[in-house]
């Protein structure tokens, strides 16, 4: 979509890219207080509302949540299988999270945005991995029907545009969950920390394009301001 749509999406009001980045999520009510690290990448409209306020939304369509290093009580809990072997246990969560943020944009190219995010959850599972003597062992006990599929919180975040609000833009932004992730256990809700990149796809070439426009248009006026000397 983005390499055959993206040059077209793109206008002075709508801004269209791939967001990518790094998150760093914890489920709270786990007795595991480690952030599990992860990679996420998904697509991005940034639509201008009024004067310096924009509507911000997408969708990352690779985007994963969860706990790291989980404890002796969250494996009873999760009722996973305890293994012989050394080794973490952690709970991986893959969502597909939609944000629709209010987004005011500075005149020096900082921006601040808030609001809600809406999630889907398709598939979890708690994963062991140990490495033991040279080998690597990683093992996923899927546990979807523990989770509620859907999550909503809020979102918080700013960042700055690079070239003079025409190029990639980086950021940081907070998720905090008001649901609970587990089915049967209350004040497990997810928190994460993304932090992110924004790549507009085709803009370069649109702005581009806006500038020839505008050449045009000057050349054409000056053509009418010299017929209208001749006459």
């Amino acid at each position: 979509i983005s390499l055959i749509f993206g040059d077209k999406l793109n206008s002075p009001d709508v801004e269209f890219g791939l967001e990518g980045g790094v998150n760093f999520s914890h489920l709270g009510g786990l007795e595991s207080k480690n952030s599990l690290g992860t990679f996420n990448l998904g697509l991005y409209f940034d639509i201008r509302m009024k004067d310096q306020w924009y509507l911000y939304t997408g969708v990352l369509v690779k985007s994963k949540l969860g706990t790291d290093k989980l404890k002796e009580g969250d494996l009873d809990f999760l009722k996973v299988d305890i293994y012989p072997e050394a080794g973490n246990y952690s709970q991986v969560l893959n969502y597909f999270l939609v944000p629709g943020l209010a987004k005011y944009k500075l005149k020096n190219h900082f921006y601040f945005e808030a609001g809600p995010q809406l999630g889907w959850m398709y598939k979890s599972w708690v994963e062991y991995n140990s490495d033991i003597d040279g080998k690597d062992a990683r093992i996923r006990e899927y546990n979807k029907d523990l989770i509620n599929w859907f999550d909503i919180g809020m979102v918080g975040g700013m960042g700055y545009q690079l070239l003079k609000g025409k190029g990639m833009t980086i950021g940081i932004k907070y998720y905090y969950g008001f649901l609970d992730v587990y089915k049967e256990k209350s004040g497990t809700k997810n928190n994460s920390l993304f932090l992110k990149a924004n790549i507009p796809i085709g803009a370069a070439k649109k702005e581009k394009e806006l500038e020839k426009e505008k050449v045009k248009e000057l050349e054409k006026e000056l053509e009418k301001e010299k017929g209208k000397e001749k006459e």
